[in-house]
């Protein structure tokens, strides 16, 4: 029963837009009450009635090491006695800008802020001043957070609520975004060459997490990669949910290639608010109070986010078996989660990489948002709701990947197998 998080909800509208801080909590995709959380523990998620849930969230990524990882609680518990904020320099943030670039070669100089919104609209604003242009491509599908030039043809929660036009988006800001679908190169070289001299930037996504979990296909990157160099535009990686999660180096590592800026959050705070953006010192050089492009923030580098993140990125960095145990468990779920669908009949796609999987009910390949949208999203509607009530906490949308933490056990895994097994043979 979720008596109690029915109450909350209605109670929630009364004082909160639609009920919620984030649009996709609501469930308005998959319908539907929304769980409201009281404790997590591990790979386990407590609601308001104490039914317990698997997670398959981790808050939407940053829990890499399980709820509640005692390490990092402690840790939070000792900054939080100095006092939660000071407006001035601490040597943590010196520390941690030193193991983020311990991790990740290729980023000379990092800038800690508050939010992945924050960090991807900071790293577009430096792309532009560094060259002096306005225009940024972007992908169809990919969400970089809620800035202005991010929203238009976004995925994650805008796809979700079918906004694809925004009020509120001038028409200045929408003409310099140019978009492209993803894993299409030439549409992407008809771009540059129809904005000659013009083009700034493209960010993307490396691995899609905001239209389910889409990889690049072969040599996609890398003809990014060359366009950028060849016509002096900054490539930037979001790595907001790559980052830290798909390897030490993240995605850039993963996959071999080299961004010009790279913007992180979610693992990066170890689940407390928290953002950066980063790369060429060249380009970082042009930031305040170096150069002349402007960003500040009150909490940047806030000693508690900065603490969170710190432990969490030291353990990764200190026992780098915990990706390869991840990777495990996310092989082993899709194994098991392509056996009993494959035994269902009914047409499926599972798309994977280390710890991110997602599963999308269609007869032919998702690798843009295009394909993840023509997919039988209904169905997966159903799915989740099934699921749901079997304890299994998927994410409330066919367009969001799901992330795995490394606190679920074997037993998790086959719990989530006959979960769904049985909610397949509900649906069908």
């Amino acid at each position: 029963m979720i008596n109690n998080s029915i109450q909350l909800f209605e109670r929630a509208q009364r004082s909160i837009p639609g009920g919620v801080n984030s649009p996709v909590r609501a469930f308005k995709s998959v319908g539907g009450t929304p769980l409201f959380i009281k404790k997590a523990q591990g790979a386990y998620l407590y609601d308001a009635d104490d039914n317990r849930y698997i997670d398959y969230i981790a808050s939407w990524g940053p829990m890499i090491l399980g709820h509640a990882y005692e390490p990092v609680v402690k840790a939070i518990q000792e900054y939080a006695e100095y006092s939660t904020s000071y407006g001035a320099p601490t040597e943590l943030e010196i520390e941690m800008a030193e193991l983020i670039l311990s991790m990740v070669p290729n980023v000379d100089m990092i800038r800690m802020v508050s939010s992945g919104t924050e960090a991807c609209m900071s790293a577009l604003r430096l792309a532009r001043g560094y060259t002096g242009r306005n225009k940024v491509i972007k992908f169809e599908g990919h969400y970089h957070g809620h800035a202005d030039s991010f929203l238009v043809k976004a995925g994650s929660g805008v796809a979700t609520f079918n906004i694809q036009t925004v009020p509120g988006i001038t028409a200045g800001v929408s003409a310099d975004t140019l978009v492209a679908a993803y894993n299409n190169l030439e549409q992407v070289q008809q771009l540059v060459a129809e904005n000659k001299g013009e083009v700034a930037a493209i960010i993307m996504e490396p691995v899609a997490g905001n239209m389910g979990c889409i990889l690049p296909e072969a040599g996609f990157l890398e003809g990014v990669r060359a366009l950028c160099d060849a016509e002096g535009i900054v490539f930037i990686m979001d790595e907001v949910m790559t980052g830290f999660r798909l390897a030490p180096g993240g995605a850039q590592e993963k996959l071999g290639i080299k961004a010009d800026l790279v913007t992180y959050g979610k693992v990066i705070g170890g689940g407390m608010p928290v953002g950066a953006f980063g790369g060429r010192r060249d380009i970082m050089e042009k930031i305040a109070p170096l150069g002349s492009v402007y960003q500040a923030g009150t909490l940047s580098g806030n000693p508690i986010a900065m603490i969170a993140g710190y432990t969490t990125l030291k353990t990764l960095k200190d026992n780098p078996s915990i990706y390869a145990e991840l990777d495990e468990k996310c092989n082993y779920l899709k194994i098991g989660l392509n056996e009993v669908l494959q035994a269902w009949g009914q047409p499926y796609i599972i798309n994977q990489l280390g710890s991110m999987i997602s599963v999308h009910f269609s007869d032919h390949a998702v690798t843009d948002f295009a394909t993840a949208s023509s997919a039988n999203n209904a169905r997966f509607n159903q799915f989740f709701h099934a699921m749901l009530k079997r304890g299994i906490y998927l994410p409330p949308s066919a367009f969001e990947a799901w992330f795995l933490n490394n606190a679920l056990t074997q037993q998790d895994l086959d719990e989530t197998i006959r979960a769904a097994k049985e909610s397949l043979q509900e649906i069908d």
